[in-house]
């Protein structure tokens, strides 16, 4: 009788845990890191080296991803209409690949028609120093160059919660 209900208290402690683990507020919050300035990285846009720094003053998410990755194909379409609304207002998303493969990497932003900055870290380095390890992960990044935010999974960025949270940074100076 004892050991059915230690195992019985094991069990739905357990349980516990992987439901506070599962719930949105612990995988899409991260109150630990807001407020926190966005670590820099060089990258090249356009053919021009350029750092994040350098985006101060934009509001930016900073999406890390994949060719490889079935959720971060899945999203694709999201980021490519939130780009299209944020970018008359200051903002704009960066992708970040960690394609090791220069061509499924080039053909894939020509295939879904990408219309956001992109650049590929094949060695990983930059998601590595952001913490990232399940893609898609994305940062979101006041104008002031703190993060406001941190999301992992596929999400919805054209949702009315994530249009907000856009419109209150791109308002705030």
């Amino acid at each position: 009788m004892k050991s059915k209900i230690i195992g019985g208290l094991g069990f739905f402690g357990a349980m516990a845990v992987l439901a506070v683990f599962a719930m949105p507020t612990y995988r899409q919050g991260e109150p630990s890191i807001a407020g926190r300035t966005a670590p820099d990285f060089a990258l090249e846009l356009n053919g021009k080296q350029t750092r994040l720094r350098d985006l101060k003053g934009k509001v930016v998410l900073l999406d890390f991803w994949a060719t490889w990755c079935p959720p971060c194909v899945e999203e694709t379409p999201a980021l490519i209409e939130l780009h299209r609304r944020i970018a008359d207002r200051g903002g704009l998303v960066l992708g970040v690949s960690l394609d090791d493969d220069q061509s499924a990497y080039e053909n894939f932003l020509k295939e879904h028609n990408i219309n956001f900055p992109t650049y590929r870290d094949s060695s990983k380095a930059i998601a590595a120093n952001y913490g990232t390890s399940m893609y898609p992960e994305a940062y979101l990044i006041g104008r002031d160059g703190r993060i406001a935010r941190k999301v992992v999974g596929p999400q919805d960025w054209t949702s009315p919660d994530f249009l907000a949270a856009f419109d209150t940074l791109l308002k705030a100076q």
